[in-house]
């Protein structure tokens, strides 16, 4: 039976509520701009013709949120509203024909490139910057302040004197495509998951609890429209160009026009040019330069009437799929990559692109020899976006996922929830053996000067490496003796390795490339249990008990040390001397005046960061947790705690203590060693532990 417009407004409203969430929330989106915008149109338009099944929690009743609860929310001085987009020249005419009809007078359009990254709000007072705020829901955002003073190309402190003394100013928190291709080269060979573009880059590092990653990230940021009441222009784009005089990035592509044709000019140059800027663009923006005549058209409900967004077609190719191979990472997860005849795609000649895993290729129906459509968009990493089916050579197979690793042999394995196949032959498969070792001598982990993958996968075929530790049983005149190297060669990674034994126990942990066990996890498992030999004692309800530390990853820690093998590794570092315990004067600066106690940390603080907060609190001994419950010991509050959390810490009794009162316990505890009881509610019952995943061929 067909479906009925009522019922398709329904279903419409949850597809869109499903990519509302996908996209603002985990940053992952499944569906292009295009086809998103598609959806909510026809939802719009149906909801118009049958009022009786109106609702306010509809997804056209939103603009779209990535409200996060571990930051301060600010409520918006000026809403920040979406613009409404098009996708043809006609749209663009219709928008063009409204506005000259409405305004009956002559006016002036300033045409600017879309840029595809994170909308910021920036507040300045007397030339200084004084708050950054993401567009959250448009009515109110995340105070990133902290994470926003460390992009360069934002002034902390304004150039002249010619500024208003209050105004905001609005624009677009970046990730350069070579910083993009940079990270996900890192994180590709940490076998993490990859940043499908530079928008969710961007959005995700904003997002960071600790500003140093942010700074780590190099985002740029350009800025593209000014708000307040005493501005020096009645021109949006001369308004620009005074903020360029005081030091704001406004980009070189803005112009201000006053035909039609002129529009269409600058859509049509850029749609080519784009691909040579070295940040990601997705379309135009135009605006009615007049501020008094914006103010006349005003706003719909949701977006102005004097602006509208131009989005550039996602650039695709058809090409032939040749074969679809496989590759085993460290951890033994199989990824599947489609080889294909090359095709030139912005800008660059694509040969291959990730299938991901046997989902993704199940979904796209994909057959031997097929015919496949390749996609970039606003994306650097190529991926097959459909098939054209029309084009199927006639008795073709469908392509089959492998059941045996391609390397050693062994039968595949997909545990539960996961939609990745494992090799799970980590002692005898090859690419996992020189997987792991290339992720001990990493950057991030060891960092041993003088050795690389390719170093690594040539003391593997000599026979000279089996694992981390036999790295430490090398000699120099073996090293000396082989091609490509020399005495000096042989001489740096000596020295390379000898310099290791230095590195910290929080490195060491990471390096030993535990599943999920990554820097951060790493870092507060040596903080809490402070040795090897108490994590590797250490039972799953002693685990998950450490902040951050879940059920899964407290499995696989407990798995990883339950293998002998992995144990006679550890044995062997420790003998080579690496350090397998906290530093003495890293243990004795803390206290256990925090023992026992779960605390929130909420608000802005005046004398130290959040993060150096939470490590105090590690340090002290207490758990840092992210939402209040009955089990909180108290929080520990800034300026601007969340109102929400103020409410609910006062209808369960839970302790609000401020900075002073917090770095006075410390102090006082630090100075008599002793243990000081706070008051806790008590707690709820316990929720009883799940019954553990189990594999599933």
């Amino acid at each position: 039976m067909a479906e009925s417009e009522i019922e398709r407004i329904y279903r419409l409203r949850e597809e869109l509520h499903t990519h509302n969430y996908n996209y603002y929330v985990l940053n992952a989106p499944v569906i292009s701009d295009m086809e998103f915008d598609r959806l909510m149109r026809e939802l719009q338009d149906l909801e118009a013709k049958h009022p009786e099944v109106a609702d306010m929690n509809s997804p056209t009743m939103r603009v779209g949120s990535d409200i996060s609860n571990d930051f301060v929310q600010v409520e918006h001085k000026y809403p920040m509203l979406s613009l409404g987009n098009t996708y043809s020249e006609e749209e663009v005419t219709e928008f063009y024909e409204r506005v000259r009809k409405s305004l009956n007078e002559d006016f002036e359009i300033c045409c600017e490139m879309k840029f595809d990254g994170t909308s910021i709000s920036l507040t300045y007072e007397n030339g200084k910057l004084v708050r950054a705020v993401t567009r959250g829901d448009g009515v109110k955002g995340d105070d990133v302040t902290n994470n926003v003073k460390t992009i360069r190309t934002i002034p902390l402190i304004l150039k002249g004197d010619n500024y208003p003394q209050n105004f905001e100013i609005r624009g677009e928190i970046l990730m350069p495509w070579d910083v993009f291709e940079a990270l996900n080269r890192e994180r590709e060979a940490r076998e993490e998951p990859l940043f499908a573009n530079p928008r969710n880059a961007a959005s995700g590092t904003l997002k960071q609890q600790n500003s140093s990653v942010v700074a780590s990230r190099k985002l740029d940021a350009y800025l593209y429209y000014l708000l307040g009441d005493n501005l020096p222009c009645d021109g949006h784009y001369e308004n620009l160009q005074e903020a360029r005089k005081w030091g704001f990035k406004i980009s070189d592509a803005t112009r201000k026009v006053k035909t039609l044709q002129e529009v269409f000019d600058f859509i049509k140059y850029w749609d080519t040019e784009r691909k040579n800027l070295p940040v990601a663009t997705d379309g135009i923006v135009l605006k009615v330069n007049s501020l008094r005549q914006q103010k006349n058209l005003g706003y719909t409900a949701k977006s102005p009437r004097w602006a509208i967004a131009y989005k550039f077609q996602a650039e695709k190719a058809l090409t032939k799929l040749q074969k679809v191979t496989y590759q085993v990472g460290r951890t033994g997860a199989i990824t599947p990559v489609a080889n294909l005849d090359p095709v030139q795609l912005s800008g660059t000649v694509v040969k291959r692109a990730s299938l991901h895993n046997a989902d993704i290729i199940a979904g796209l129906d994909l057959h031997e020899g097929d015919m496949v459509y390749v996609e970039k968009g606003g994306e650097i990493i190529p991926k097959i976006t459909g098939v054209d089916v029309s084009a199927r050579i006639p008795g073709s197979k469908p392509v089959e996922f492998i059941t045996h690793c391609p390397e050693c042999g062994e039968p595949l394995t997909r545990f539960e929830d996961e939609a990745a196949h494992y090799c799970t032959n980590e002692d005898s498969c090859p690419p996992q053996i020189k997987g792991k070792i290339e992720h001990f001598i990493s950057r991030k982990a060891m960092n041993i000067e003088g050795l690389g993958p390719e170093t690594v996968d040539l003391f593997y075929q000599e026979g000279m490496i089996k694992n981390a530790a036999d790295l430490y049983e090398l000699r120099e005149q073996d090293i000396a003796r082989l091609e490509r190297f020399g005495e000096k060669s042989a001489q740096n990674i000596m020295a390379g390795l000898e310099a290791s034994r230095q590195v910290g126990f929080e490195r060491v942990l990471f390096a030993l490339g535990i599943r999920f066990v990554g820097e951060t996890v790493a870092k507060k498992l040596a903080r809490s249990l402070k040795n090897i030999d108490a994590l590797m004692s250490a039972t799953e309800e002693e685990l998950v008990a450490i902040d951050e530390i879940g059920e899964k990853i407290a499995e696989s820690i407990i798995h990883f040390f339950s293998s002998e093998k992995n144990r006679k590794l550890v044995e062997r570092l420790k003998q080579a001397g690496l350090k397998m315990e906290m530093a003495p004067e890293e243990v004795s600066a803390a206290s256990n005046v925090l023992e026992g106690q779960s605390i929130v940390i909420s608000g802005v603080f005046a004398v130290h960061s959040r993060d150096e907060y939470k490590e105090l609190i590690e340090k002290h001994g207490g758990k840092n947790v992210g939402s209040i419950s009955k089990k909180t010991s108290f929080i520990l509050a800034g300026e601007n705690m969340g109102p929400s959390k103020l409410e609910k810490a006062k209808t369960l009794g839970i302790k609000i203590m401020n900075e002073t009162e917090f770095l006075s316990l410390i102090e006082n505890a630090a100075k008599s060693e002793e243990k000081v009881d706070l008051p806790v509610e008590t707690p709820a019952a316990e929720t009883p532990e799940e019954t553990p995943k189990k594999s599933k061929s």
